[in-house]
């Protein structure tokens, strides 16, 4: 999975708080009983509520890795249509599309 442009940058200039955070994420990712699955399915619906478009991305980038498939994605985004409205959850729909290439 290739990294976005600006993620890397801040790596390469911070190093140390990208590790941090990277630790962090790890440590929250693994103090619970969710899957991996799960988890990155659960991470796709927070992303498509915070209306993050770059969440979005990366969120169905790895729940694709850890074996959701289209199906799966579709449904999360389509189970915020009622907490987030019909625009947001359209935007977050374009927004996994831009990923799956539906």
């Amino acid at each position: 999975m290739e990294l976005p442009k600006h993620y890397k940058k801040f790596f390469d200039e911070y190093p140390e708080i990208a590790h941090k955070y990277e630790e962090l994420g790890s440590t929250i990712h693994n103090s619970g009983p969710l899957d991996k699955k799960t988890r990155e399915l659960v991470k796709l619906g927070i992303s498509a509520g915070a209306r993050s478009e770059g969440a979005v991305h990366s969120a169905a980038r790895k729940a694709i890795a850890a074996g959701a498939s289209n199906h799966e994605l579709k449904q999360v985004i389509f189970l915020s249509m009622t907490t987030i409205g019909f625009p947001s959850m359209m935007a977050a729909l374009s927004w996994l599309e831009d990923i799956t290439g539906e």
